[in-house]
């Protein structure tokens, strides 16, 4: 082993920094990881209530390989560190007519199902699948493993396929507009206009190529960690450490240390810490503001959307339900209201459209016998100041009542352990700005354009994480992680 590595420095341990650290330590640096909470993981976090656990952020687990691809890295067997199981069926839809429509993950027995439910032919869904898919292979390895900022990217074989395909990429249409006429019921338009949020984004105003997504669950598929999804987290720290990396809990940067033209490092709890690299995992807006003193932002990434938020509430239910015998459902709004529940609150506050997530459906230790964990979901905007405990209160009432009312028993009484996340906790907890859980949003055709790319002018300073390119959710991240260390030389 190397003595005197140069050292690198990662702000924060979201699972894009911790990454970054893992493939640094790889390249030989030495590398040493600051967060400011006394835990890692950023929004892939751990909640216990009482006998009740829950996993506090993210719920779906696509794209296992961009993980595995860490434990390879380092001559490991992902198995040994990390489980997880192909989920059999990807979400149960709950209507307000009562209709109920269960998504299996096996595309022949989804067909099967639309038919028998919806009395329609399944065949234009067969297509709008199809269409996904070519979505996806056209633009994986020009966008989405690799950077539009470098200009040798532009020069690629990848691109080149990515440009000929564009008039089929649904960019110059609505996510909506090409639901409509792709598909041949409202209630699966209603549906396929959901996968909008899972970026935080508004289907009526996102391009039509975030038809992306469907592709990665039906395509590639859905899983599940046989430990919860916070054992993402815990074995890829796990790994990190074997590697070399340090991590410092409770060490929240102060500054990130330039003159605007080279990285000097990084100021925690006043002690400048020297560093010739630094991996920013903050949100950008927030280290921007906060954390670079000599640097601006662009106006263009500055004044993006942020993305749509949410209000979660982790009930301990001293219940189990057979009718919720998947661990994914959702509970659909009146159609018209479904998407104004990311910007309007009164839909929001009357009319929610609820997902709920009982990870104890896998792992029975996550709820005491007879009993189940929910975390119940509503998207909601970010943060601009509104009225959050006014919200929050109205929320839950008109949430127990629809879930009580479609399950035929009072909800509210069975409730064990509770507690709730709003953009305000977000916001406070993961410095994600406004609470918004994807950075930017989508809303806009030249919103990948626009977001900050993981290279700076800075020289040394390097961004990972969901507020920059590609994107968030944990297959995005991971892979900004690849893309930003990638033009780190080995040493």
């Amino acid at each position: 082993m190397k003595e005197n590595k140069l050292k690198v420095c990662v702000v924060g341990s979201g699972i894009a920094g911790i990454a970054s650290a893992i493939r640094l330590a790889h390249k030989g640096y030495d590398v040493h990881v600051y967060e400011s909470n006394s835990y890692p993981g950023g929004k892939l976090t751990n909640l216990q209530l009482g006998n009740y656990r829950f996993d506090a952020g993210p719920s779906l687990f696509t794209m296992p390989q961009y993980v595995e691809r860490l434990f390879e890295l380092s001559d490991r067997k992902t198995a040994e560190y990390f489980e997880y199981d192909e989920v059999k069926i990807t979400c149960n839809y709950f209507f307000e007519d009562r209709t109920f429509i269960s998504f299996p993950a096996n595309k022949e027995r989804l067909y099967a199902e639309i038919e028998k439910v919806l009395s329609i032919d399944s065949e234009p869904l067969r297509k709008h699948l199809e269409k996904s898919e070519f979505i996806y292979k056209h633009t994986k390895e020009s966008f989405l493993e690799n950077s539009l900022h470098l200009v040798k990217n532009y020069f690629s074989g990848n691109l080149l396929k990515t440009i000929i395909a564009m008039p089929k990429l649904n960019i110059f249409t609505t996510m909506h507009k090409a639901n409509v006429q792709a598909l041949n019921h409202p209630k699966l338009v209603q549906i396929f206009d959901r996968y909008a949020t899972y970026n935080g984004s508004d289907p009526y105003q996102a391009p039509g190529i975030l038809n992306i997504i469907p592709h990665l669950e039906f395509g590639i598929g859905t899983f599940f960690p046989i430990k919860g999804m916070h054992s993402i987290t815990t074995s890829l720290v796990q790994l990190a450490t074997e590697v070399g990396v340090k991590f410092y809990y409770n060490s929240k940067v102060d500054e990130i240390v330039e003159n605007g033209k080279t990285i000097k490092g990084i100021k925690v709890n006043n002690e400048f810490i020297p560093a010739p690299i630094v991996v920013c995992n903050s949100d950008v807006k927030p280290a921007y503001k906060f954390l670079l003193k000599n640097t601006k932002a662009k106006k263009r990434t500055l004044e993006q959307e942020p993305s749509s938020s949410a209000m979660i509430f982790y009930w301990g239910i001293k219940k189990q339900f057979d009718k919720l015998d998947l661990h994914n459902i959702f509970f659909s709004a009146d159609y018209k209201n479904e998407f104004d529940t990311i910007f309007n609150l009164q839909s929001v506050c009357d009319d929610p459209t609820v997902y709920i997530h009982v990870s104890s459906k896998y792992n029975k230790e996550d709820a005491p016998l007879g009993c189940e964990n929910w975390f119940v979901m509503v998207n909601v905007p970010s943060n601009t100041g509104q009225d959050w405990e006014s919200i929050r209160k109205r929320t839950r009432e008109n949430v127990l009542t629809k879930i009580s009312r479609l399950l035929g028993e009072d909800i509210s009484l069975l409730i064990k352990e509770e507690d709730y996340l709003d953009p305000r906790r977000i916001e406070q907890r993961t410095s994600s700005f406004a609470g918004a859980l994807y950075g930017a949003s989508s809303n806009d055709r030249m919103a990948a354009f626009f977001r900050q790319s993981n290279f700076s002018k800075v020289k040394g300073l390097y961004f990972v994480g969901g507020s920059v390119h590609p994107g968030g959710g944990i297959p995005l991240c991971l892979l900004s992680a690849e893309i930003a260390t990638r033009e780190i030389p080995a040493i």
